[in-house]
């Protein structure tokens, strides 16, 4: 795909959160995502911390927690077969119009 990406508002990434099971809204503040960690120990560890200060509680949305939106102008669909004679469908947006398309492989 490509095309225009966005932040999406604060309120959709919060509402978004909410609807995510517990574990996963704990998990999100638990994580510094693609940082380097000790162990999986000290992850779980602070995968506790967070289940207690919450417990009973919704969990917020954590501030640097957020989603994004891609407006895609153009979308490719790629099977493979054995043959290598591979299925390339594409999709191109112009004037409000999806242009279709078959790509050789």
């Amino acid at each position: 795909m490509e095309g225009h990406v966005e932040k999406v508002a604060r309120h959709i990434s919060e509402t978004y959160f909410a609807s995510r099971p517990r574990g996963s809204q704990l998990a999100a503040r638990t994580s510094k995502q693609s940082t380097v960690i000790a162990n999986r120990d000290a992850l779980q560890t602070a995968f506790n911390e967070e289940e207690q200060a919450f417990n009973g509680q919704d969990v917020p949305c954590p501030e640097n927690w957020g989603g994004y939106v891609l407006k895609p102008k153009f979308i490719e669909f790629w099977q493979g077969r054995p043959s290598r004679l591979h299925d390339r469908i594409c999709f191109t947006q112009q004037d409000n119009n999806w242009i279709i398309t078959r790509k050789a492989p």
